[in-house]
């Protein structure tokens, strides 16, 4: 069935037209943190619902886009009166009645980025230019049945590259193909999905597609949902994807690493705390890794993640907060680790422009890794590590970080953001980590706590509803626990230009 289903959506991804690819795109962004976190959550879905759509564990949609299409609702332009231009044809294609549509989508991103001392070694910098292709074809066939399929390109080039990463260069893969299947018993919204999918339905810092790659992190197997007026569950199975750089035949499932889990949601009263829009989600996890390396050993790891996760917004105060304690076994030694991620942004004035002022504290546990007894180091399994580094020199794992925040928006488009975040180890025997899970080699020989104090600025301007610019800007200063060990700092600078339809 899988290869069926690749093969129907592939052929529908290519039905978009040459053109479509020059044409001007991206919608405007939601509010982003200088790490990259989107303060708000979307208020589009496909199928109709009464659980509010900013809950549903879906990403974020902000002017009718979303990081993942499937995601987004074009059905307004059923009326051919609200279309605007020739793009907008193609998001409502009808085939046979108003239930049975095509919608096409398609983006078009070029980057470049440079580095100062890669992997902060003193050597040459890193230049890299990224280019980004993705088409993709939503064919609804009624109102419980749905095919959806994505082509993904990656194109690379620069100085002083490396080994190239099949996130990064991809000559072509499919990045998602799935059919789900969804109704409503009993008012209750049903459904279920199988294929290769994104998945967000977890706090940004633990589960994210990963929108900073070329090539999202993409899952295969089963996702199933039930979703009432104000409470929904969720369960999934997934293998992870192992990407190639060549071809589709190349990006094959991952029988190594295995991800499963529940999570229960609930829509708080709008009364609590004096007036609010807050979401509450429980969530169990478990993550199977045969390949998991800690402390230079390699061995079998079964992680389990006891999560409560709260956010949304409460007056002027927008929150993301969890609280997540991670058991499990690895190489027979128990595992005992906690996770707490505390972000908020207080927006000062009711205006649409008005600044916002915040913070946030993350403490990672860490510790065990290079002895024996129980593993504490704690483990983000696919979160958004650019909040921690856009250069990816750091993870939630045995890190202290403490970093306040304002983001502006001197004019009616541009948005601007700057952080300062200082970053401590929680335990002196363990390593600091990279955004890949790998310790810095050396680093768990040193006495110092202070990782790095790290400067960053992020800058996003639409130039059109499809058209948006940004740019980044981020100073490493490494502290003892880098230098000692032979390591230094860095800048990191890059823009990008995106066009989505």
């Amino acid at each position: 069935m899988n290869m069926f289903l690749r093969l129907c959506c592939t052929t529908a991804a290519l039905m978009v037209p040459a053109a479509a690819w020059a044409g001007e795109a991206p919608a405007p962004e939601p509010t982003v943190t200088a790490a990259g976190q989107v303060a708000d959550r979307g208020n589009a879905r496909p199928v109709a619902q009464e659980y509010p759509t900013a809950g549903v564990g879906d990403g974020v949609t902000a002017g009718g886009y979303n990081q993942s299409r499937w995601a987004e609702d074009w059905t307004k332009f059923r009326d051919p009166k609200k279309r605007d231009d020739i793009l907008d044809n193609l998001k409502y294609i009808p085939i046979g009645g108003d239930d049975v549509y095509l919608t096409l989508s398609g983006e078009f991103r070029a980057r470049v980025n440079l580095t100062t001392n890669p992997n902060l070694r003193d050597r040459e910098a890193q230049r890299q230019d990224i280019f980004r292709v993705v088409g993709g074809a939503d064919l609804h066939l009624g109102e419980h049945v749905r095919l959806y399929g994505e082509l993904a390109h990656a194109g690379m080039s620069g100085r002083n590259l490396g080994a190239k990463a099949g996130q990064l260069h991809n000559d072509l893969v499919v990045q998602q193909s799935f059919a789900d299947v969804t109704g409503t018993i009993g008012g209750v919204d049903l459904g279920v999905r199988y294929g290769r999918q994104t998945f967000a339905d977890g706090p940004n810092l633990m589960v994210v597609p990963r929108d900073n790659n070329t090539i999202f992190f993409v899952y295969n197997g089963v996702r199933a949902w039930a979703k009432g007026d104000a409470i929904r569950g969720d369960v999934f199975d997934f293998k992870t994807t192992r990407l190639g750089v060549g071809g589709t035949r190349d990006d094959i499932v991952d029988d190594n690493r295995r991800f499963s889990g529940a999570t229960v949601g609930f829509v708080l009263p709008k009364t609590f705390l004096g007036g609010s829009n807050l979401y509450f989600d429980p969530f169990v996890w478990r993550l199977r890794n045969s390949n998991a390396v800690w402390g230079g050993r390699t061995a079998e790891e079964v992680r389990k993640f006891y999560g409560l996760h709260l956010y949304g917004d409460t007056g002027p105060v927008n929150l993301d907060w969890t609280v997540n304690y991670q058991g499990g076994e690895f190489d027979n030694r128990p595992i005992s680790a906690w996770l707490v991620l505390l972000q908020q942004m207080y927006k000062v004035g009711k205006s649409k422009t008005a600044p916002r002022v915040g913070f946030h504290f993350d403490y990672a546990s860490g510790g065990g890794s290079y002895g024996n007894g129980t593993l504490k180091t704690s483990l983000a399994p696919f979160g958004n590590n650019i909040y921690y580094s856009y250069q990816l020199y750091a993870t939630p794992t045995n890190m202290i970080a403490f970093a306040p925040s304002v983001q502006l928006q001197p004019t009616s488009k541009l948005r601007v953001a700057a952080e300062y975040q200082l970053s401590l180890r929680d335990s002196l025997n363990d390593a600091v980590y990279r955004a890949n899970g790998q310790a810095f080699a050396g680093t768990q020989l040193g006495n110092s706590r202070k990782i790095a104090d790290t400067i960053r600025f992020q800058a996003i301007y639409p130039l059109s509803p499809r058209v948006s610019l940004t740019a980044r800007y981020e100073h490493l200063i490494a502290g003892p626990a880098l230098t000692d060990a032979g390591y230094r700092s860095s800048d990191f600078v890059a823009g990008w230009i995106s066009f989505r339809f």
